[in-house]
């Protein structure tokens, strides 16, 4: 770990990152990725030492309120986070300045923090978004070898739908050969109904691979599934987009589950949602007249 000035905070989007690099060792990672200009160790987490002044100043200037997003390149519940308390205090401004949050994870330290995310809740809006990929706990441990397991996700969010934090799942990647499986899939989407889930984000069954991230996954790949990287050089090359074969099979399960129980399925859909801010306060303060 080590610690950076950073010169701004806020995204045009609404998105920020207080830390950069991860130690969840999820042998797929996209964020290794040369093109992030990562200029450091991957599991040399950088943290934006005055990210909260900045946000602070950044949110208390802002006409209108809006959902602040973070997670989309570095877990904000990192293990660091425990000492550290960047994404706690993060919680705490945007609960002072009212705007919305939103944040992807894979981390029951989350949890930690549910007496912010209810009172964000109640006041705006807080939607969690928790990364499913893998079933089987068995794989999902070689896969993402340092966050709990998938069905302990699963049960970060029973607790979640428990407190009335809405939820989205992000069914991806899916790892062709590894955890592209109907049994994996259905089951995934079991729970996703079992618990109320607003949407799942799934942009295909398969995964991205490019530079750095495809040294890596190869890496692994023959540590923990000797062989498999030979079937991928074969049939993938270098591409950039690796789609399970059994994608169109897989997709058709997942359209058919997601649109009986109601479950929002389109990407473009469930960001809008994720964006999406309602005035809670200002239709009180009109029916006061």
């Amino acid at each position: 770990m080590h610690y950076v000035e950073a010169k701004s905070i806020l995204s045009n989007n609404n998105g920020l990152n207080i830390y950069r690099g991860c130690t969840h060792g999820c042998i797929y990672c996209d964020s290794r990725s040369k093109c992030y200009n990562m200029n450091h160790e991957f599991t040399d987490v950088e943290v934006k030492k005055n990210a909260l002044e900045l946000l602070s100043v950044q949110l208390r200037r802002k006409k209108e309120k809006c959902m602040i997003g973070t997670g989309s390149m570095s877990d904000p519940y990192m293990p660091l986070e425990e000492k550290l308390e960047y994404t706690r205090n993060v919680l705490k401004l945007i609960y002072k300045y009212k705007h919305g949050f939103t944040c992807i994870t894979k981390s029951d330290l989350i949890l930690r923090d549910l007496d912010l995310l209810k009172k964000i809740n109640n006041q705006t809006k807080a939607v969690i978004q928790i990364s499913l990929t893998c079933i089987d706990d068995k794989i999902s441990k070689l896969i993402e070898p340092n966050v709990i397991t998938t069905r302990e996700r699963i049960e970060l969010l029973d607790k979640l739908e428990q407190e009335d934090i809405p939820t989205v799942v992000w069914l991806t990647p899916i790892l062709p050969y590894i955890t592209d499986t109907q049994e994996n899939i259905e089951e995934i989407l079991d729970y996703c109904i079992q618990y109320n889930v607003q949407g799942i984000i799934c942009f295909g069954m398969g995964m991205t691979l490019r530079d750095e991230n495809r040294r890596y996954y190869y890496q692994k790949l023959d540590e923990h599934f000797p062989g498999l990287k030979y079937r991928y050089i074969n049939e993938y090359k270098n591409s950039y987009a690796i789609e399970s074969p059994n994608n169109k099979q897989l997709m058709k399960l997942f359209k058919s589950k997601t649109d009986k129980y109601n479950i929002m399925n389109n990407p473009a859909d469930i960001f809008k949602y994720l964006h999406h801010l309602p005035m809670k306060d200002k239709s009180k303060q009109m029916k006061l007249f």
